[in-house]
């Protein structure tokens, strides 16, 4: 249901993932240049990619889909459930993926102390998470209301 607190928190879930998509990762300095890792490449400053990220990028859209079909299956509130675990387990290896690359790319450019400067798109599946478990929660919540209610007719 629309009106529900759990969508609000799937909504937000899938704006921040949307967030993450579209913002730089990390910034990468090789001497001479400035390099930026996002969802689907570590690119230049021209925009020529110096490496592709594909699987990051597929990884971060399917946790950003994924958030948006649960508050459509209302109805079924075991499966949301289900899928919103099934959502916690793609933030936590979209952060798992986000940490290599970013490890290679370091490694890659040997940057200053071997490091770069992390972005605003590494906190955004850190956020999602809680969001995702607070709506885990309130559709629990919902689903125990539900069957003490049976019980009772």
């Amino acid at each position: 249901m629309i009106q529900r607190i759990q969508t609000l928190y799937l909504l937000i879930a899938t704006a921040l993932m949307a967030v993450t998509i579209f913002t730089p990762m990390a910034q990468f300095f090789d001497g001479t240049q400035e390099y930026t890792l996002t969802a689907f490449a570590l690119k230049d400053a021209a925009g020529v990619t110096a490496q592709p990220t594909i699987y990051m990028g597929i990884l971060l859209a399917l946790a950003g889909v994924l958030p948006f079909i649960v508050i459509f299956l209302f109805k079924n509130r075991q499966l949301q459930i289900r899928l919103c675990a099934a959502e916690i387990v793609l933030l936590v290896g979209s952060l798992v993926v986000m940490g290599i690359y970013y490890y290679l790319s370091a490694r890659l450019f040997d940057s200053v102390n071997g490091l770069g400067n992390l972005k605003l798109g590494v906190i955004m599946p850190l956020l999602s998470i809680v969001f995702v478990a607070l709506a885990t929660r309130a559709i629990f919540r919902d689903e125990v209301l539900v069957r003490s209610l049976d019980r009772i007719r």
